[in-house]
């Protein structure tokens, strides 16, 4: 069996025990849940997964693999990282997982080997730079993917941590994964969620359709109708309803497709692939998911049945789930989607009844359906429709005028979408009833069946499975991460700083990339009497996703300085937020940064050595408090992760009368943006800011940025395009600069020099050991890999944190400018910097120093004992906690 996930839901044991010589393949494992209300459900998916491991008895179930879904809830790093994880608690470690890849689809259609699913196939171009047509549709924190990749803060302080993990250009993809896995033999799969891994396959390897023989899916709705969003029957007439009645739940878009469900709708061409493959497959859409809402009997019984480590696992992600609700309407608008789908697939393959999909758990019926993947009129293009667009022979060799070559929704605001006092207009991955040559025969299920005991506090027969596996006894966890150890200690390490002239307070400011761990460790390093590191604000508008904090605090953890606080900034450069919906937004900048190798797989794993660092016991939560504006608190709102707001007001407040503070900025303008349009005297207690970014460019010369994978701009800097506006706005604010530009930058990029310093160095610290294994990793695989020859990208970023220290060996000369900054809206253009002697903000541009006293600098600093790492790495806490 395959399916397109991670976790499965308790109720699959009676099915797989009946699947004789199958194996199962979690395909596009996308470690969370769906929420009927367009949140995902991340207890559903990882109940589902948990209890297809207990009930896999290898002699008729065999599941063999799991493959990431990389293009919808959850983002690749932290989720194979994850699935590593349950598997290692489940004591499954023979288990294949599959995620990314660097294929990618030429123009003319021509799929390459390893696509790796991180975009739709109709964005999907000759690299893993790609766009967010459908994914915009996810929030990217808070509720959506920032608690998927940290299940709400509960995966590190839960999940014990095995060998595995990923690892750059070593870890399988998903192509591998599911081509070894199908050629073996019959298959049975499962989607739970975006269906692009094994629409891919299918369209490049049509001749292992034939060891497929079924496909069970969760997704879609048909006749469904959302019951969420309803004005109660006691409102009066100023209720206006909002998802009410629709048979799609896209929460962040409904007003422009009322007809879409989130894993369709993250990539609706794959699902039509699938779904017209010949390949037999089961549905359960909305329209059977809408029946079985978590009810409060359910969530008490649970609450109160918690015998193995993989049913607290669940519970836990369960609880904040509902304590993290918007509403008071948890319990008629939480369903069971994806484990109610494993459920119903299991008792089909258990009972022998492939055909008729008789089960325990739903009613079953046939009917004739397809997926929507564009809008009538066929054959009018707009622009919209890349597969048609400016092509002689469309793509694929599609049917011109036929049912693909309709406008293709373009994101959530599309104004074709937009119906004035109304619901939107958009049918894009509507899984919709049709008869003719397009209708494809599905078994679906339409409603979970009551329970058969009517004494019962439980009211679907599901939920009694479900409870029975996830604590059934055998193939349970063996232990969590505290009970992995015998002797574990939750330990905090904070200096006492009492006894010291303390310098000048400093400000981080950074976007997580490699370079900025590397900074963040120097300026951890430099004495507390020449720079006081009070706080680090966390930007997620670069090169990292959000719940890339972790590593953050595990640095902090590794250093000592677990008083330092860190701030979670905003998830969207200005102006790229949804107007009418904050939590949304495009993604004009951002998808300049690789989803997969040298990008965000890299740098949300630290490539690939995050899991070396000591585990902190600090962590992101989505713990809350009412203070901050939460409908409630929940367990431990002390624990909730404070805003980079928050953490400025905090460190402005605690300021001595007259002091000020230096700021560092090591990745987009964001945060400071944000900051000062919100607090118009914030700026009266900065001192001065340090700028890592930017290329000036002066008409005597033709300089060049970096923004490798936007060809039409040729000028702009990462750091400046990933938020152009902001950093246009820091520069008119009249305060101190200094721009350290990507032309100095590049006079101290020298990887084999710094390597070598560290490596002749006479005396070691772990803090200098595992910078210099860091930088080692990033220059092999820069001499090596084609997707990597952008790493001296993040060596430069430390120079930034060098020239703040201000070490007259450096002998740096400044150059002030009067610089523009370009943020027009037209990614061609943005993000470059000219010298504008009439309308130019004065800056100090950082000119010149001297390389060899750089790296001098830098090494001594790293090696010596001072302010050295008090607990080296996970491998001696380990030996710590073992003894």
């Amino acid at each position: 069996m395959f399916a397109d996930w991670m976790v499965a839901d308790g109720t699959i044991c009676p099915t797989l025990c009946r699947v004789d010589q199958t194996a199962l393949l979690l395909s596009s494992w996308s470690p969370s849940l769906e929420k009927d209300d367009g949140h995902h459900n991340r207890f559903s998916r990882m109940a589902e997964g948990l209890a297809l491991f207990q009930v896999d008895n290898r002699s008729e179930i065999n599941l063999k693999a799991i493959t990431v879904n990389a293009n919808a809830w959850t983002d690749a790093g932290h989720a194979v990282n994850q699935v590593y994880d349950i598997l290692y608690m489940m004591d499954r470690d023979d288990i294949a997982v599959g995620v990314g890849g660097e294929g990618g689809i030429l123009f003319d259609g021509t799929i390459l080997p390893n696509v790796g699913g991180y975009a739709s196939i109709i964005e999907q171009g000759i690299s893993t730079v790609a766009g967010c047509r459908y994914r915009q549709a996810i929030p990217p924190g808070l509720g959506g993917r920032l608690d998927i990749d940290t299940n709400y803060g509960v995966r590190k302080n839960f999940l014990p941590q095995g060998s595995r993990h990923y690892s750059p250009m070593r870890q399988p993809t998903a192509q591998e994964v599911m081509i070894d896995t199908i050629s073996a033999g019959p298959t049975t799969v499962f989607i739970i969620g975006a269906h692009t891994n094994l629409a891919i396959l299918l369209m490049s390897h049509p001749h292992l359709k034939r060891n497929i023989e079924h496909i069970f899916v969760m997704g879609g709705g048909i006749r469904s109708k959302n019951p969420t969003g309803c004005c109660p029957k006691t409102a009066n007439s100023s209720c206006m309803p909002a998802q009410c009645g629709d048979h799609g739940n896209l929460f962040t878009g409904y007003t422009s497709n009322p007809y879409a469900e989130f894993n369709v709708f993250g990539d609706p061409f794959a699902a039509y692939q699938v779904f017209h493959s010949g390949i037999p497959i089961t549905l359960v859409p909305l329209d059977a998911t809408n029946t079985i809402p978590i009810t409060k009997e359910f969530f008490m019984n649970y609450e109160e049945w918690q015998n193995t480590y993989e049913a607290q696992y669940c519970f836990q992600s369960l609880k904040f789930a509902r304590d993290t609700w918007f509403n008071d309407a948890f319990f008629t608008s939480y369903f069971m989607w994806d484990s109610f789908t494993s459920g119903v697939a299991v008792s089909i393959m258990q009972n022998g009844h492939i055909n008729s999909g008789e089960n325990e758990f739903a009613d079953m019926e046939y009917r004739n359906i397809t997926i929507v993947t564009s809008n009538i009129p066929y054959g009018v293009h707009d622009g919209s429709n890349p597969f048609f667009d400016n092509r002689d022979i469309p793509k694929f060799n599609l049917q011109k005028d036929g049912v693909h070559s309709g406008h293709v929704q373009m994101g959530l605001l599309d104004p074709f979408c937009l119906v004035k006092n109304g619901k939107g207009s958009c049918k894009d991955a509507y899984t919709e009833e049709v008869t003719g040559r397009e209708a494809v025969l599905v078994l679906v299920a339409t409603k979970a069946k009551p329970n058969k005991d009517i004494n019962s506090t439980l009211n679907r027969e599901f939920f009694k499975s479900f409870l029975e596996v996830l604590n059934a006894p055998f193939q349970s966890g063996r232990f969590n991460f505290t009970t992995q150890f015998p002797f574990y200690k939750n330990v905090l390490y904070k200096p006492n700083l009492g006894a010291h002239n303390l310098g000048k307070p400093v400000i981080l400011d950074m976007d997580m990339s490699a370079g900025d761990i590397v900074a963040l460790i120097y300026l951890l390093k430099v004495p507390v009497e020449i720079i006081e590191l009070k706080g680090i604000l966390v930007s997620a508008t670069g090169w990292a996703n959000a719940a890339t904090i972790d590593i953050i605090y595990d640095v902090l953890h590794m250093m000592g300085r677990d008083d330092i606080p860190v701030g979670l900034g905003d998830f969207f450069a200005l102006g790229q937020a949804n107007p009418s919906m904050s939590a949304v937004g495009e993604c004009k900048y951002s998808q300049a940064v690789p989803y997969g190798s040298g990008g965000f797989l890299d740098s949300d794993t630290l490539f690939g050595l995050a899991r070396d660092l000591p585990r902190s016991p600090r962590r992101y939560t989505a713990e809350n408090s009412v203070l901050f504006g939460a409908p409630r608190n929940t367990d431990h709102p002390e624990l909730r992760q404070p805003r980079a707001s928050e953490v400025w007001q905090s460190i402005k407040n605690s300021l001595d009368g007259g002091s000020k503070v230096t700021v560092l900025v090591n990745g987009p303008m964001t945060n400071l943006a944000n900051i000062f349009r919100s607090n118009k005297n914030a700026t009266s207690v900065i001192e001065k800011i340090y700028f890592v970014g930017g290329q000036i460019i002066e008409s005597d010369k033709e300089r060049r940025g970096n923004v490798f994978s936007i060809p039409s701009n040729e000028y702009a800097e990462f750091n400046v395009f990933l938020d152009p506006m902001a950093t246009k706005e820091v520069f008119e604010s009249k305060l101190d600069i200094t721009l350290v530009t990507l032309d100095v930058q590049t006079n101290v990029s020298s990887f084999s020099t710094i390597l070598n310093k560290l490596e002749l160095a006479k005396k070691k610290t772990p803090e200098a050991m595992f910078v210099r294994r860091l930088l080692s990793r990033l220059y092999h695989l820069q001499q090596k890999h084609r997707h990597y020859q952008h790493m001296d990208i993040f060596l430069g970023e430390i120079l930034g944190a060098v020239a703040l220290v201000d070490d007259p060996l450096l002998k740096a000369t400044t150059q002030v400018k009067k610089i523009t900054v370009m943020a027009s809206g037209d990614v061609s253009t943005d993000g470059k910097m000219n010298i504008d002697g009439e309308n130019g903000s004065l800056v100090n541009v950082l000119e010149s120093l001297d390389p060899s006293a750089y790296y001098d600098h830098f090494t001594n600093l790293m090696t010596i004992q001072n302010q050295s790492a008090v607990i080296s790495s996970f491998s001696e806490q380990k030996r710590l906690w073992s003894s």
